[in-house]
């Protein structure tokens, strides 16, 4: 239901922006846990979609690192640049006018503004100020979708994404729509999502690897014997993990690491309890070592079909547990949790 909506949605975004300079919605990536297999919530779950952005016509997208950003792992911003469309201009009241050479009267006068003057700080793409484009887009497209998703719309506050509550008799559900620019031709985006830092600039975007994990998901799942059980096994970590100090990214990237190691014919239902033992015994060796590597930075085992920017292939795996190296009571406590 949700990967149809959002294919809807993204249509529409395209119909109502035909005439503006607005960034241009590819189809939307189901990321995260629900659309991994394995979210631990049945009732409440949230719905992550992934959408990336593309710079409209006479406009370009480049990523500059963003040193000064005070969060950790990579940041970097948008940079927004016009681009000469003289070649593409056809006869007619409906040309484009170019933004480069044409004057500003004319420009005001004659066509919608260019990225720059709506959804940008200074030359950069604006994380916040795209949202808010987003809700508003949410809010006047939702009625040309088909009557078969006519279900009660309300949006949901948030700075760095567009979250809404779907609702229909009984069911309900939240999806949170996370944007974002694509790093060359990879799988590996610059994106929209909140890092839990309590301050973020808006032009600051988090590189992200959540497309790049849900296509491994994807990729398993076409590889593995139909009676797997490797996402009940993480499901069921993931439950039993909640209120301690271990957080489901490390649980997950610990059985990616092991479906990535071991024969995938080792996961199916009867092989469950060996697994879990498996992915408990991983852990404790990470948390003896004080060191847990990031799945996909620095992976040289990653399956060919999951693209990284050549820079990601060859860099040192971050140590997810790199706060347990540096503080021997947050090491004591991850101890007496697990």
């Amino acid at each position: 239901v949700v990967t149809l909506l959002m294919d809807n949605l993204t249509r529409a975004f395209g119909h109502g922006s035909s005439n503006h300079f607005c960034p241009v919605l590819q189809q939307a990536i189901g990321v995260d846990s629900a659309f991994e297999g394995w979210s631990p919530r049945a009732e409440g779950a949230v719905y992550r979609v992934f959408v990336p952005l593309s710079a409209p016509v006479g406009h370009a997208f480049h990523l500059e690192p963003d040193a000064g950003a005070k969060m950790p792992g990579r940041n970097f911003r948008v940079r927004v640049e016009l681009e000469c469309t003289c070649v593409r201009a056809q006869p007619g009241n409906n040309s484009m006018l170019c933004f480069l050479h044409h004057s500003k009267e004319e420009l005001s006068r004659k066509q919608e503004p260019s990225l720059l003057d709506t959804l940008c700080t200074g030359p950069y793409l604006d994380v916040e100020k795209t949202a808010r484009w987003l809700y508003r887009s949410v809010r006047a497209d939702w009625l040309l979708l088909p009557q078969s998703y006519h279900r009660h719309l309300m949006l949901l506050p948030s700075s760095r994404s567009c979250k809404m509550q779907l609702s229909k008799g009984k069911e309900s559900f939240v999806v949170e729509v996370l944007f974002g620019v694509r790093q060359g031709d990879s799988d590996v985006f610059v994106g929209s999502q909140p890092t839990g830092v309590h301050f973020m600039p808006s032009t600051t975007w988090h590189e992200t690897y959540a497309v790049a994990e849900a296509n491994f998901f994807r990729h398993v799942a076409r590889q593995i014997p139909q009676d797997s059980w490797h996402c009940k096994c993480l499901q069921l970590l993931a439950c039993i993990a909640v209120g301690t100090g271990f957080s489901t990214y490390a649980l997950k990237t610990v059985v990616m690491h092991l479906l990535n190691t071991r024969p995938l014919s080792l996961w199916s239902r009867r092989d469950f309890l060996r697994r879990v033992v498996d992915v408990l015994d991983y852990l404790r060796c990470s948390l003896d070592k004080k060191r847990l590597d990031h799945f996909v930075v620095g992976n040289q085992r990653l399956p060919g079909e999951i693209a990284l920017p050549p820079d990601l292939q060859r860099v040192e795996a971050p140590n997810l547990f790199q706060q347990l190296a540096r503080d021997p009571d947050a090491h004591r406590e991850a101890m007496r949790d697990y």
